[in-house]
């Protein structure tokens, strides 16, 4: 999908789930369709209609930071699709500066960062890129993520084996909720770096293959993944409940940091310190190795 389609699908879809009464729009009357016309989303803006209308159309190009505010305040956008928003305006700036080169992205983790995610022995901790693969973890953190690791297909994505295993379905016991989370956090990867092309190739072999993503991605939400609740079921050591938090690492632009930690006392961490302690007497998957050496 390009630029000017990204645009137009995004403006719509948020135009139509505001109500008139929602807008403050009084007498609105009866609809054919849902949401507010764009002779009121112009208004709401300050905007003229016929600009707007180019806006919609997909044409950002060259529209002051304060103008797309105004679009946002007026469509009531949150923070995330307000980012979104500047994100896909950028990337409708000049072609010399859509075009310019990318920087290689980074294949290896270092080995001061593995020894740090070692060093945590109670909180499963990784290292995931913007495409969702996990490309490092704890021994604890590969415990946990194992029937993830384990699958052959997903090649230790989290993408993939979200919409295309079936094991994730009973893995991810909030599987709806965190199959909303992954994509709107990739829709709003796809928004800042649209050039990338592991990241579209992604995209595209999502959509293909699985009409639960297609779905979603037609959706056009934005949200960034940094923190939340997570709840897993585990083979090995049954319900485990989680709350992550996620951290940028500037060294490596795309790369986050993620730790999962349990209430003090809580059954989880019981729970966490048994798969710990199995983990402790078992080898890591050899395709996890592979993948997480070779790839980070």
């Amino acid at each position: 999908m390009d630029n000017r389609e990204e645009v137009s699908e995004f403006l719509r879809s948020r135009r139509a789930r505001l109500t008139p009464d929602e807008a403050g729009i009084i007498g609105g009357g009866r609809r054919r369709v849902p949401g507010l016309r764009r002779e009121e989303v112009a208004m709401l803006a300050g905007m003229s209609s016929d600009y707007y209308a180019k806006m919609e159309r997909g044409n950002l190009a060259g529209v002051s930071a304060e103008v797309l505010d105004a679009l946002a305040a007026a469509l009531r956008f949150d923070e995330a699709e307000t980012d979104h928003l500047h994100d896909l305006a950028r990337a409708a700036g000049p072609e010399p500066l859509r075009r310019r080169p990318r920087a290689a992205a980074a294949t290896k983790v270092r080995p001061s960062l593995q020894r740090f995610l070692d060093t945590n022995t109670a909180s499963p901790t990784f290292i995931g890129t913007r495409t969702k693969d996990l490309i490092a973890a704890n021994p604890i953190g590969y415990a946990l993520m194992s029937p993830l690791f384990s699958d052959p297909a997903n090649r230790g994505n989290n993408a993939r084996f979200t919409f295309l295993s079936p094991a994730s379905r009973i893995f991810y016991t909030d599987w709806e909720q965190g199959a909303d989370s992954i994509v709107a956090s990739m829709r709003t990867e796809a928004g800042k770096h649209p050039h990338d092309k592991d990241l579209t190739d992604l995209i595209g072999e999502l959509v293909t293959r699985s009409d639960a993503f297609r779905i979603r991605w037609a959706a056009h939400n934005v949200k960034p993944h940094r923190s939340g609740s997570k709840r897993i079921h585990h083979p090995d050591v049954g319900d485990l409940e989680f709350e992550y938090e996620g951290m940028e690492l500037p060294g490596t632009p795309g790369w986050m940091l993620y730790a999962y930690t349990t209430e003090p006392g809580s059954f989880t961490e019981e729970r966490i310190a048994l798969l710990g302690s199995l983990s402790a007497t078992a080898e890591e998957p050899t395709s996890t190795t592979a993948h997480s050496r070779d790839r980070a």
